[in-house]
């Protein structure tokens, strides 16, 4: 792969995209308005063809504010299809934003506009390669007229998140509460429709309309997964929309080599860079992704089966005097658990006799001092949600108090062990006629 300096501007173009779209793309993504930027980024288009129309010129302004207008315009016609037809959000933008999109598509048709360097292709995929062949000149400096028109984008975007930084947080997450506080939220949601729609234009020559919701939307909900912090979001997302914008570029070159296949349209490989960012981000994210809930299940299922092997040898010591093989049945019951979760019960076994709790192996498994003080905390549990669910529900039979206070003795810390004892009246058998451990008449937890 030869690396150009043409491979640089393009970059450099898509990164500015990518950061112009993190900002108003990430306050979407908390205001849970994503498809919104979808829709404005569509409907877009029968503003630029209108602001032509009108002007006879593609200058920027003008493209801009037509833009802004029409991104207003599809904001208050949602809002007006919800409730005038009673629709949800989602079919009112699905309606608002197709039928605007078709308008701008057949205006683009229009023998006035026709003949204009203002195709279909370009506003709708973007040309984000043809941005080294379009420089301009800045202060003595030759840069990608794409990158300096998202760069101004990114500026203005950026200025406008700093001036309204305490107001945007409020209303993102409460508008009800930065009504209360005196922040007008209605005028907050169009300052984003608007900032949404002048950026949707800015970056319709890098990515397009179609694949700007990408950039947009991906790199925010990304970072969402990997951040609960307002402020480290919007930077969180900046930095994936950059990596976006260089990985897919690059994949855009190597990908077809590897392939054998033609070339692939930049922007739609940042789409797809995009993407896998998110899904590593999904994978990876310490409170949010998959591996993270498989490793907490894991964990809760492995503490489960401790506590559970504990239980059952807590009882079998418990019931040593009765003339029942009560040995055989721990055993037994042990081994069930193997069977079920062998992998589990091995190393919660293991787990056990690293901490002291169980000496031996099957079928001679026997608690230690320091194992029976926590398996009595787990019986008192057990017992005591099985007295308090008696009192609650004196008519439920005596058979169905098992099953909730088996769930829930795993749940149960110290604080409200101490809460079922007081509610209890801390009794000194269970509604079996089972002794609890740490009664007020009782033996202590401990065991002394």
């Amino acid at each position: 792969m030869t690396w150009l300096d043409a491979d640089t501007d393009i970059i450099f173009s898509g990164a500015l995209c990518a950061l112009a779209c993190s900002i108003p793309g990430t306050l979407l993504v908390l205001r849970k308005m994503s498809m919104m930027g979808d829709a404005i980024s569509h409907t877009v288009l029968p503003g630029l063809a209108a602001a032509f129309l009108i002007t006879q010129t593609r200058a920027p302004i003008p493209m801009f504010i037509g833009a802004a207008v029409i991104g207003i315009v599809t904001a208050l016609l949602v809002q007006w299809v919800r409730d005038l037809s009673r629709t949800d959000g989602g079919t009112a933008m699905g309606i608002v934003f197709t039928a605007l999109f078709a308008v701008g598509l057949v205006l683009l048709r229009l023998p006035a506009i026709e003949h204009i360097d203002l195709d279909p292709s370009c506003v709708l995929y973007g040309a984000v390669e043809t941005s080294a062949i379009d420089p301009i000149n800045v202060l003595g400096v030759e840069m990608p007229r794409a990158a300096l028109i998202n760069g101004v984008m990114f500026a203005v975007n950026l200025g406008v998140l700093l001036l309204l930084f305490k107001e945007f947080r409020i209303s993102a997450f409460d508008p009800a509460l930065a009504t209360t506080v005196g922040i007008n939220a209605t005028l907050m949601h169009y300052i984003l429709m608007t900032m949404t729609a002048v950026t949707a234009v800015a970056a319709f020559e890098t990515v397009g309309s179609i694949l700007v919701i990408a950039m947009l939307i991906v790199p925010p909900a990304a970072a969402y997964l990997l951040t609960d912090r307002f402020g480290v979001m919007f930077v969180l997302a900046g930095v994936i929309g950059v990596l976006s914008a260089a990985g897919g570029h690059v994949a855009a070159i190597v990908i077809p080599e590897w392939l054998g296949v033609g070339d692939t349209v930049t922007s739609g490989m940042m789409a797809v860079a995009a993407g896998a960012l998110f899904t590593l981000a999904w994978l990876v994210s310490p409170r949010h992704g998959v591996i993270s809930h498989l490793l907490s299940r894991w964990r809760l299922g492995l503490r489960i089966m401790r506590e559970d092997i504990l239980g059952i040898l807590y009882r079998e010591q418990e019931q040593a005097d009765h003339p029942t093989p009560s040995l055989t049945t721990a055993v037994e019951a042990i081994v069930r658990l193997r069977k079920l979760r062998p992998v589990i019960a091995r190393l919660a076994l293991s787990r056990l006799r690293r901490r002291g709790m169980v000496t031996g192996t099957l079928p001679q498994l026997a608690l230690t001092d320091r194992g029976r003080t926590e398996a009595a905390r787990l019986v008192r549990s057990h017992r005591l949600w099985e007295t308090y669910f008696s009192h609650q529900f004196p008519t439920l039979p005596s058979d169905h108090l098992h099953a909730p206070a088996e769930v829930l003795e795993h749940l149960t810390d110290d604080a409200l062990r101490d809460r079922l004892g007081q509610r209890t009246n801390d009794p000194s058998v269970d509604p079996h006629g089972r002794a609890i451990p740490g009664a007020a008449s009782g033996a202590s937890i401990d065991g002394s």
